[in-house]
């Protein structure tokens, strides 16, 4: 195979179980917005389910909808909404949405009575992010609304939500501020008449360092796939975590080239003395950041290497030295380290970006091959934007 992401899906619900353990009588949702970061949505979905993640949570209703499609049919929150966005679908799809706004609230509103079903809605605070989210100076005017909503039976307010800044940066003082601001916004809404089954603020670092942000439930993306949002104080180890992605690929050719010899577009790489170039089959189509060019860490033959020259849509480089390979010899872009490889956080410490990106970014031509899986999933399964149906189909 020229390329394949191994998921491990044991990792993932032993990583879930880990985060249970962490946070004591708060509920977890594992977010599995982007294809569950690069890692494939409908197996890690069911992985953490059977890990006890009582909520799923998507960025946009496609998501959600492919979630539902695939059989799952426990709560879904979806948060990232536009005007005209499929409303209704979620609503008769059992959708919980996120209400930022009093124009998102009128969209639920007119999807409930259409789906003729009353309409599960969390609303979001902005309390300093600046992102999503209704200000506190408009708060009090979308409370009401939500009130006046719920009594006439086209919503229920089921959650009261936010979400932090800053929360991967120990000491910030935008985190105490935001978790006052969040508390103070939560009393108002109570004391007018809401009573949400969750509050939750906490994402993935706050998880992991904010006890006090638990509340009714925590929201984790990247912890569910083993990686740690706050490297500065500790890798996945430190957490009970392990990674659950492994990108390797096939070298699709070894050569001896004499000195001088220039590699990949710009010759931005000569070699500097004769040498064994090996070829790996991947390149920024595939998602493997182009600024990886010169710095980008691989094992090959053993040993890390670096990518030698600029990486191209299909392929790069790496320098042997004197050392021996052969076409087809695995190289191990990054795992969880336990042979020596790289890991993704090497490779956005590699090119000054997060763990985040590097695991989403890897794009749909690199096949997810699954270990762990259960009864009803596929060992191999292509990935889409919408992540892959049942069957191991790509979703619609």
């Amino acid at each position: 195979m020229r390329a394949q992401a191994r998921i491990d899906l044991d990792a993932i619900r032993d990583n879930i179980t880990a985060v249970r353990a962490r946070v004591g009588s708060a509920a977890v949702m594992t977010v599995v917005k982007s294809d569950a970061y690069g890692h494939g949505m409908i197996p890690c979905a069911r992985a953490a389910r059977e890990a006890g993640a009582t909520w799923l949570g998507t960025a946009v209703v496609e998501e959600a909808l492919a979630l539902r499609a695939a059989g799952d049919t426990g709560r879904v929150l979806t948060w990232l909404w536009a005007p005209g966005d499929a409303f209704e679908d979620a609503v008769r799809a059992d959708v919980d949405i996120s209400v930022s706004g009093l124009w998102a609230l009128r969209e639920v509103v007119a999807a409930a009575r259409a789906a003729g079903r009353t309409a599960r809605v969390h609303l979001k605070a902005d309390t300093g992010l600046g992102r999503n989210g209704c200000t506190p100076a408009d708060w009090p005017a979308l409370v009401d609304a939500g009130l006046k909503a719920q009594a006439d039976g086209a919503v229920e307010v089921v959650g009261l939500w936010s979400h932090f800044a800053c929360a991967d940066e120990p000491g910030h003082p935008s985190v105490p501020a935001q978790l006052a601001e969040f508390t103070a916004m939560a009393a108002h809404a109570e004391g007018c008449g809401v009573t949400p089954e969750v509050r939750h603020m906490a994402n993935s670092p706050a998880t992991l360092l904010l006890p006090q942000a638990h509340f009714d439930l925590v929201r984790v993306g990247l912890v569910s796939y083993g990686l740690s949002p706050v490297p500065q104080v500790g890798g996945p180890a430190d957490f009970g975590l392990r990674p659950a992605m492994t990108l390797t690929a096939s070298l699709a050719g070894v050569k001896r080239v004499p000195a001088g010899h220039g590699v990949s577009y710009g010759h931005a790489w000569t070699a500097p003395r004769d040498t064994t170039l090996a070829l790996v089959p991947t390149g920024y189509a595939d998602g493997i950041p182009r600024h990886a060019s010169n710095v980008g860490p691989v094992l090959v033959a053993g040993r890390r290497r670096t990518i030698v020259g600029r990486v191209a849509m299909d392929q790069f480089v790496v320098d042997l030295g004197d050392d021996h390979a052969a076409a087809g010899d695995e190289a191990i872009l990054f795992g969880p380290g336990d042979r020596g490889e790289p890991t993704a956080e090497d490779w956005a410490r590699a090119i000054d970006t997060i763990s985040y990106e590097i695991v989403t970014r890897i794009g749909v031509r690199v096949p997810r091959v699954y270990s762990g899986t259960t009864v009803g999933e596929t060992a191999v399964e292509g990935t889409t934007v919408g992540g892959v149906a049942a069957d191991g189909t790509a979703a619609p």
